[in-house]
């Protein structure tokens, strides 16, 4: 069972885990392995209620916690609720990102123009956001199906606000969607490709990556009188994409 998860960190309230792309949180109409919560609940059997404390993204990788007993899951949510949470993420995102540091700031919403009902967008009578990121590094490497050098940018993100997919649009809305982005890359039939089971050869090579490009690295928080970190590493080929990547700029 152990192999099912990637922990980070356990004890007797919390289990801090790595969640891998490709894997949702929350049960759908899969067999018992096939969400993290899921597999949790195997992993600690029937003693303990448990209760994921953050969510991400079914692509997205990283930091993932999850409250063993109500208690504990009451005192992470009001952590989350008054933003006593720093959550860094690493990006990698196409073309070359010319601010070595920046933040934006932008509302999002719902995206009432999409035929994708998760879909939000920037819109000036959305909710606030804010967004902080630093170039880590720039870099281009030759891609299948692409003419020539393609130029990226690895990126360190702090979301400062916790919209849903926030990350993910402000990187899209200054021109540097995420490597892999299927839903705010431009072309929505990414999306619904992916959902349908159809994603053709052509539309693999066009995202790059199998997953999204967006990794939850690390989470610090004063929980229980104590600073805490709990850090992540990537996935394999989120690693390698930069590693194998070519001259840096």
């Amino acid at each position: 069972m152990q192999q099912l998860l990637n922990i980070i960190h356990e004890d007797a309230d919390l289990l801090v885990l790595n969640k891998p792309a490709d894997l949702v949180c929350h049960p759908t109409k899969g067999d018992e392995y096939s969400s993290l919560i899921s597999r949790v609940r195997l992993y600690l059997g029937p003693d303990f209620t448990c209760h994921l404390v953050n969510r991400l993204d079914r692509e997205t990788t990283g930091v993932t916690f999850v409250a063993k007993n109500s208690s504990t899951a009451g005192e992470l949510g009001k952590l989350w609720e008054f933003r006593a949470v720093e959550k860094e993420y690493l990006a990698i995102v196409h073309g070359t990102v010319r601010d070595d540091s920046a933040i934006i700031e932008l509302a999002l919403g719902k995206d009432e123009t999409s035929i994708i009902s998760v879909k939000d967008c920037v819109r000036s009578d959305g909710t606030s956001a804010k967004t902080e990121y630093s170039v880590l590094k720039r870099f281009t490497r030759s891609v299948e199906g692409f003419e020539g050098p393609q130029p990226f940018t690895l990126l360190r993100v702090l979301p400062k606000t916790g919209r849903k997919h926030q990350i993910r649009i402000h990187l899209a809305a200054i021109g540097h969607p995420i490597v892999g982005e299927k839903l705010y890359g431009g072309d929505e039939d990414l999306y619904l490709a992916l959902a349908q089971k159809r994603l053709s050869d052509e539309q693999r090579r066009r995202l790059i990556l199998p997953n999204q490009a967006l990794h939850a690295s690390a989470i610090r928080l004063t929980w229980r009188g104590e600073k805490r970190e709990f850090k992540a590493d990537p996935d394999s080929f989120f690693t390698s994409f930069v590693e194998d990547a070519g001259q840096a700029q």
